[in-house]
C-alpha cells in the first residue's frame, strides 16, 4: 500500500449509460486504495442511469450522487465534479470505462516515489459489447508539454492529478478534445506527467461517442491547438502528427475500425 494516504476524488459524469455504469462504479469500489470518494453526476439522463447511481449512493457512503438541473455536457459536468471534490487528488473515470483494481494504489505509489503531481497509465481496450482487443497501449515513462503536442498519450479515464491545477484551469468547449486541452495547459506550466506503464484502464471504444467520426475527431484535435494559442500553421502541423501516430497506435492494438482517435 502507498505510504501516501491522501483522499482521491473520482469524478464520473453520467449520461444515458445504464448499460455500462454498473461496471464502472464497481471498478472504483473494488480499488485496493480505499481512501477515495466517488462523485457521480447525472447529466439529465433519460434512461435508468439515475436510479442505478442512487442505489449505489444508498449502499456506500463513498458514492456521492448529484444531478444537473439540465443537460450541460461533459466539460461542465466534470468541472462541477471538481468543484464538489474534497480530496487533494482528482481522478477521472468515464461511465463506460473500467479500472483494474490496483489502479489508484499504483498511481499513488508513483506520486510518492516520483514526487509527482500528474500520473496516467497504460490502456487496454474493449468494444461496445465488452469484447477485448488483443493489443494494449503502452505509454512513455514521462511526458512533457512538447512531447504531448505531438501525440496525446494521456487517456482521460487514466488520469490522477493534484487538484490545485484546477484552480485556474477548467475543461471547456465540448466541440474539441476538452481533456487534451487541459493536459496541455497543465504541462505548459512546467509540470511533468509520469506514467504507470501498465494497462490499468480498460477503455471502451464506442461508435456513438462524440469522437466517433474520424474526420470530426481530426477537426477537434485542430481546435485544441488553436484554443491553447498555437497559430493555424502550427496547428495543422501538430494535427498531422496526431493522425500519423494514431494510425500506428491503433494498428498496434489491432483495432481495425477506429472510432476514437486520440
Amino acid at each position: 500500500m502507498s505510504k501516501n494516504n491522501d483522499l482521491v476524488s473520482v469524478v464520473m459524469p453520467a449520461y444515458n449509460c445504464e448499460n455500462y455504469i454498473t461496471n464502472a462504479i464497481e471498478s472504483v469500489l473494488k480499488q485496493t486504495y480505499s481512501n477515495f470518494e466517488l462523485i457521480v453526476i447525472d447529466d439529465g439522463s433519460k434512461d435508468n442511469t439515475l436510479k442505478i447511481i442512487n442505489d449505489y449512493g444508498k449502499k456506500d457512503y463513498r458514492v456521492k450522487v448529484f444531478r444537473n438541473k439540465k443537460n450541460s455536457g461533459v466539460s461542465a459536468t466534470r468541472n462541477r465534479g471538481i468543484s464538489l471534490a474534497e480530496g487533494e487528488w482528482i481522478a477521472f473515470l468515464d461511465s463506460d470505462d473500467i479500472w483494474i483494481e490496483d489502479k489508484l494504489e499504483k498511481q499513488m505509489n508513483c506520486v510518492y516515489a516520483q514526487n509527482a503531481e500528474f500520473v496516467f497509465t497504460g490502456v487496454s481496450y474493449i468494444d461496445e459489447t465488452g469484447k477485448s482487443y488483443s493489443g494494449i497501449f503502452e505509454v512513455p515513462n514521462e511526458v512533457s508539454y512538447k512531447k504531448l503536442l505531438r501525440q496525446n498519450v494521456i487517456t482521460c479515464s487514466s488520469v490522477l492529478v493534484n487538484k490545485r491545477y484546477f484552480e485556474n484551469i477548467r475543461m471547456e468547449k465540448d466541440d474539441m478534445h476538452e481533456d487534451y486541452a487541459v493536459w496541455l495547459r497543465i504541462l505548459r506550466l512546467g509540470v511533468t506527467a509520469y506514467s504507470v506503464n501498465e494497462p490499468l484502464l480498460i477503455y471502451r471504444i464506442s461508435r456513438n461517442s462524440k469522437s466517433g467520426n474520424k474526420l470530426k475527431t481530426i477537426k477537434m484535435t485542430y481546435k485544441v491547438f488553436r484554443f491553447i494559442g498555437i497559430n493555424s500553421v502550427g496547428s495543422v502541423y501538430f494535427m498531422m502528427q496526431h493522425v500519423f501516430r494514431s494510425v500506428i497506435k491503433y494498428k498496434k492494438i489491432k483495432v481495425k475500425n477506429v472510432y476514437k482517435l486520440s
